[in-house]
């Protein structure tokens, strides 16, 4: 991945800049704060492009390799975004609650995950024809349960190379999951979290949707140049 110039006025239109209240303050954000507006941190936006970049490589280093990120999100204004960019880039998601054990436990939840599987297959070969109309309504009933749980990492056969987490104070059991099992961490990291539980630490608001959505669209033209160029390197 070549170096990246972001510009730092669309970072500003995006929101990327504000943080959470002064009191809010986690001592270790201090570095990325350049000042303060309206009793809000602002983020130091080119330590923001500095740390994005780093994140970036990474992300590209990783995809060339053929390796896996999942996307965490389970904010409800960014769940469709989590999804939509996850499902674009070929990576498994999860934008619902994060189920705790998913890392941790992967070997039971995997076998949740194949009973899913199962339910739809035979659902789609008309295999639950054979129960009775009652029966069919507390299936269809699991099956959506099921879908809304592991709809998003249900072709995940192995845990992700890589975890990228967008508010690392909401789904702070997932972070926790990724170090347990080793598992690299990039994250968003607003002004009120502690960013040495990443690996690669992006600072940014984690609440606006432009923002989030900002981060986004970068890391998504990062994987999907970097699964051009290991399709174009792996035919010559």
């Amino acid at each position: 991945m070549e170096n990246v110039k972001f510009n730092i006025e669309e970072m500003m239109q995006a929101g990327v800049q504000s943080g959470h209240k002064v009191s809010s303050l986690h001592p270790r954000m201090k570095s990325f704060v350049s000042g303060i507006k309206n009793n809000v941190n602002i983020i130091d936006l080119e330590k923001t492009a500095k740390e994005l970049e780093r994140a970036l490589k990474f992300i590209s280093g990783l995809v060339k390799d053929g390796k896996t990120i999942a996307f965490v999100g389970t904010k409800i204004q960014m769940k469709h975004l989590v999804k939509q960019t996850a499902d674009e880039c070929g990576m498994p998601y999860v934008s619902e609650r994060w189920l705790g054990g998913t890392f941790t436990n992967f070997e039971t939840i995997s076998k949740r995950v194949d009973y899913f599987k199962d339910l739809e297959k035979q659902r789609a070969t008309g295999e639950l024809e054979k129960y009775t109309k009652k029966e069919r309504l507390l299936l269809d009933r699991e099956m959506e349960s099921l879908k809304i749980k592991f709809e998003g990492i249900k072709n995940m056969s192995k845990l992700p190379d890589a975890v990228l987490i967008l508010d690392l104070k909401k789904d702070i059991i997932c972070a926790r999951e990724a170090k347990r099992k080793g598992i690299p961490i990039i994250a968003i990291a607003d002004t009120n979290v502690d960013p040495t539980i990443a690996n690669y630490a992006i600072p940014a608001n984690d609440d606006a949707i432009t923002s989030v959505q900002y981060i986004l669209v970068q890391v998504k033209s990062a994987i999907l140049d970097a699964q051009t160029e290991a399709r174009v390197s792996s035919k010559s």
